[in-house]
Parts: structure tokens; C-alpha cells; sequence
């Protein structure tokens, strides 16, 4: 796992900065990585720590959209925490979308260990609840859906592709 250990008058200054101007340009979604910044946070990666995901994100900055964690089956994540564990810790850190990218069983798991840490009163209705709004949101603004998009017309697209790369080649 990556580890940035500056203090945080240098996060500021440099590495928070371009975060810092994406959330002050309206950006309406952000991902977080799977890094630990002990200045922060002496224990949870960046994508499972409340302190960077609720207190300097959401507070700090004033991000009000969407957060996405990178994928949890990466190593930082799986080599140290349980997947289902780590998606639940996520949630409650302020986390709104949980990337799974490998596996039907893994992102099953996560699925049910949010519902179970629902159930156990770890996460509240209110966390999933505020998550839920702030996806529908998004998805409303762009005016996304859940029905199934048009197959695209590939053979279309490639000799578009193969033109615009003809137009530019010696």
C-alpha cells in the first residue's frame, strides 16, 4: 500500500490540491485510493477512513457528490482486510459507491456484509439513505437509467477510429 507521509501544510500545497480545485470547479464525483496518509489517518487507506473521506473531503473541501473507492479487490485491500470488512468500514468512512472489479463472489460478499452491518445497527439507513441520494442525483442530472443501452455499432466506431488515425498519420 502506498503511504504518503507528509505533513499537512505540504498535503495541501501539492497533493490535496488538484482535489481541492475539482471540488471547487463542481466536480460531482471523486474517487478515492487505497493509500495510507499518516497524517490523517495512522491506520485506514485513504478509501476507508473517515477522517479523509467525511472530515477532509466532505467538511474540509465541501464535496458534496458522489465518492467512489478504488477497486476493493485490489492488494492494498485484500492483502489486509476482508473485503466485506473493508467495504463496510468504507461506507461508514463516507464512501457512497463500492467498486468491486473482479468477481461475482466478492462483490457479493460486499453487498452482504453492508446489509448485515445495516442490520447490526454499524451502518444506519441514514449513511445508505444519503449514499442513495447522492447517486440518484448524479444519475438524474445526466439522466441515467438501469434499462439496458442500445448495443453500439462497433464496426461504426472502428472505422471511425481507423479514419481519424489515417487523417493524422503521415
Amino acid at each position: 500500500m502506498p503511504v504518503v507521509n507528509h505533513d499537512m501544510d505540504r498535503l495541501r500545497a501539492l497533493e490535496l490540491k488538484p482535489f481541492a480545485e475539482a471540488v471547487h470547479s463542481g466536480a460531482e464525483a471523486v474517487m478515492v485510493a487505497h493509500m495510507l496518509l499518516p497524517k490523517l489517518d495512522k491506520e485506514a487507506p485513504a478509501s476507508l477512513s473517515r477522517p479523509v473521506v467525511t472530515d477532509l473531503l466532505r467538511k474540509e473541501l465541501g464535496f458534496t457528490g458522489v465518492v467512489i473507492t478504488d477497486d476493493l479487490t485490489m492488494g492494498a485491500i485484500i492483502k489486509h482486510y476482508n473485503i466485506g470488512q473493508a467495504a463496510v468500514r468504507s461506507v461508514d468512512a463516507g464512501s457512497d459507491v463500492l467498486l468491486v472489479g473482479h468477481g461475482f463472489d466478492e462483490a457479493k460478499h460486499v453487498y452482504d456484509a453492508v446489509q448485515q452491518a445495516v442490520r447490526d445497527g454499524i451502518l444506519t439507513m441514514e449513511q445508505i439513505d444519503q449514499s442513495v441520494a447522492r447517486i440518484l442525483r448524479l444519475k438524474e442530472k445526466y439522466r441515467l437509467s438501469d434499462e439496458q443501452a442500445p448495443f453500439p455499432d462497433l464496426t461504426r466506431i472502428n472505422d471511425d477510429m481507423q479514419n481519424a488515425v489515417k487523417a493524422i498519420a503521415p
